[in-house]
């Protein structure tokens, strides 16, 4: 510590100025105390710890644009500055991070309007899909109506089995639509429920043939479900698969699939769980009674990671009328000739019918109108005539009065007889050009 004279006001001043922020004390007896940091109070050692002082300040200060003095170009810096505005500090960026930016944001709005598009130009072609799909849709449907008495004829249950076969094969080769078995001898069996006590007893083969038939239909994945054993079936497997559209493999894609509701509990107001032959379940839009066969229409987009699939339930016919699919047939029991008319599923009935017999007219003259609905019947071992007779219901003598035509589809047959399996397929061989043109027609 240092201690001098009393000094004058000009020597204080200069005190002042040439020691900086050096430590400077002012005693109460008028001395001046000059703290570590200078030697002197206006010599050498004075001067020299102000210098020293103020170039340690000056290292301390910030030097501007360049780092410690070096010189950099001041509108660069200046660019690339930050400015304080309100409470935040912002940065204004060079002119090339700005056209940047404005290429990025131009960039990001095409991808955005193109992405628009798209979706937009997709929409506009499903669209173009479904209503080409409904042109090419099937508006008409065909129905076949045979006696159950045809099994009777058949030696063994074997060979009644494998006739029911036959005739499902023929009528899902030529996408018959629905089959009506009719008792010719005027049983009333409208049902296959039940228990019945072998095939052989009279007034059973049509329960038999109906059963088969729906055995058939039904696709090998649900089977299990709506068929438990039954001496009917017993010798189901000799039948030949009738690989239909509707009898799809596990990991075949299509837009409508056949299913079965599950008995799995589901919140309110969630539909139900749909088994459709598939590595997953489908949740459907409804919630159904368990046990119910569906007809399911898959979303096309299908989450991957999701557990379940994801469609909506519809109508069974949406397959044939939209997509033109043939989607199997249905199976309807009639006690006599006169009930395959009476009862028929159509609001309208049957705006066609056509009887099969050899003394019907040659089937090449026929002239088809346009219909909506078509029934095509075949007779018997004794033709249609004895189920003219044996029907109470009818009072006909001919039964060609009840058809709107009655053709022969094999004029010169060389066989006196046709069984009823050989006309279905030679029937509806030599019918479908005429009825597929006049079918369309009625759109």
């Amino acid at each position: 510590m240092l201690h001098t004279a009393e000094p004058t006001t000009a020597q204080a001043l200069l005190l002042r100025t040439r020691l900086g922020h050096a430590p400077l004390v002012l005693r109460l007896d008028g001395l001046v105390e000059v703290w570590p940091g200078g030697t002197g109070l206006i010599g050498r050692g004075v001067a020299n710890g102000g210098r020293r002082n103020m170039a340690e300040r000056a290292r301390k200060r910030p030097c501007g644009p360049g780092e410690h003095g070096q010189r950099v170009e001041w509108r660069k810096w200046k660019q690339q500055s930050t400015y304080r505005l309100g409470l935040g500090m912002f940065s204004y960026p060079e002119k090339e991070e700005k056209k940047k930016w404005k290429d990025m944001k131009l960039t990001k709005k095409l991808e955005k309007q193109r992405a628009q598009e798209e979706q937009t130009k997709r929409q506009k072609e499903e669209e173009e899909i479904a209503a080409q799909r409904e042109k090419q849709g099937r508006p008409y449907t065909l129905s076949v109506a045979l006696p159950g008495s045809i099994l009777d004829n058949a030696q063994s249950p074997e060979l009644r089995t494998y006739l029911a076969g036959q005739i499902a094969r023929a009528c899902a080769i030529f996408c018959v639509d629905e089959i009506v078995v009719f008792d010719e001898e005027g049983h009333d069996a409208k049902t296959v429920e039940g228990e019945f006590k072998g095939v052989g007893k009279k007034g059973q083969a049509c329960v038999q043939l109906a059963r088969i038939l729906q055995y058939l239909e039904c696709p090998q994945y649900l089977r299990k479900a709506f068929f438990p054993k039954h001496q009917d079936l017993q010798f189901a497997g000799l039948l030949n698969p009738l690989d239909s559209p509707h009898h799809m493999r596990q990991d075949e894609e299509s837009e409508f699939r056949e299913g079965i509701v599950v008995d799995r509990p589901t919140r309110p107001g969630h539909g139900s769980f749909v088994n459709c032959g598939m590595k997953k379940e489908v949740k459907i839009d409804k919630n159904l009674e368990p046990g119910l066969r569906v007809t399911v229409r898959l979303n096309q987009k299908q989450l991957p990671e999701c557990k379940t699939y994801r469609g909506t339930v519809v109508s069974s016919q949406d397959p044939r009328t939209k997509a033109g699919l043939y989607w199997g047939y249905t199976v309807r029991l009639a006690s006599c000739l006169s009930a395959v008319f009476s009862e028929a599923p159509f609001q309208d009935g049957y705006d066609l019918t056509i009887g099969t017999s050899e003394r019907g007219s040659d089937v090449a003259s026929a002239q088809v109108p346009s219909f909506r609905h078509a029934l095509v019947v075949f007779g018997g071992l004794q033709g249609l005539e004895a189920g003219v007779d044996a029907d109470p219901n009818l009072e006909v003598a001919e039964p060609s009065v009840l058809f709107d035509l009655y053709v022969n589809t094999c004029p010169s047959q060389g066989s006196r007889t046709i069984r009823t399996e050989e006309a279905i397929l030679i029937s509806l061989a030599a019918l479908q050009p005429s009825l597929t043109q006049a079918g369309t027609r009625a759109t």
